[in-house]
């Protein structure tokens, strides 16, 4: 298992909404892959300045932790929708508080559990948000932006072999998601 699935600044991905989990989980079992974590409980805290300026911008700043794998992540994302890096962190609270004194504070919380693929250069998630439903993340990500429209090809014809269309794209971020959930 190869953690290079996570390098680079760019990142393509395709959210598809699953009519059922069970069925995804039957069609990856019969092709080659790799399993990097099953059932991960990710716990996501999403900083912004009082005012939202990072999400009027299109930026947002998280930081995630994933049990029981032990995963501490800083993720930034935006401003472009391929703009995507994130970098292992030892102490998740002593980053919360370093964004605290910068003048940032915890606008959105959420957990998901997440499993996480590998099918060749590709990595697929397989998301359950409480609520809201089940989602399968298909990534790549990359610091080359030349090679943005030919993986996502790439993306949609894998997506294609678990029988998923763009009728089934999410293009709603899982924050997005939340807040509306929240909002109801």
């Amino acid at each position: 298992m190869s953690h290079d699935h996570f390098k680079g600044k760019f990142e393509v991905e395709l959210k598809y909404r699953l009519a059922s989990k069970s069925a995804f989980i039957d069609v990856l079992g019969s092709m080659e892959h790799e399993v990097m974590l099953q059932d991960n409980i990710e716990s996501d805290s999403y900083f912004d300045t009082k005012e939202q300026h990072l999400l009027a911008q299109n930026k947002s700043v998280c930081i995630r932790e994933m049990e029981p794998s032990g995963i501490k992540l800083w993720i930034v994302k935006g401003p472009e929708s391929d703009r995507c890096e994130a970098t292992n962190i030892t102490d998740a609270n002593n980053a919360r508080s370093m964004l605290k004194t910068m003048g940032y504070d915890v606008m959105l919380e959420m957990k998901k559990e997440r499993s996480i693929y590998f099918v060749d250069k590709f990595h697929i998630t397989v998301d359950h948000l409480e609520g809201i439903g089940n989602f399968a993340e298909f990534a790549i990500m990359t610091d080359e932006e030349g090679l943005l429209e030919s993986y996502r090809s790439e993306l949609v014809s894998l997506a294609s072999k678990f029988g998923l269309t763009a009728n089934d794209l999410e293009h709603k971020s899982y924050r997005c998601l939340q807040s509306e959930k929240s909002a109801i």
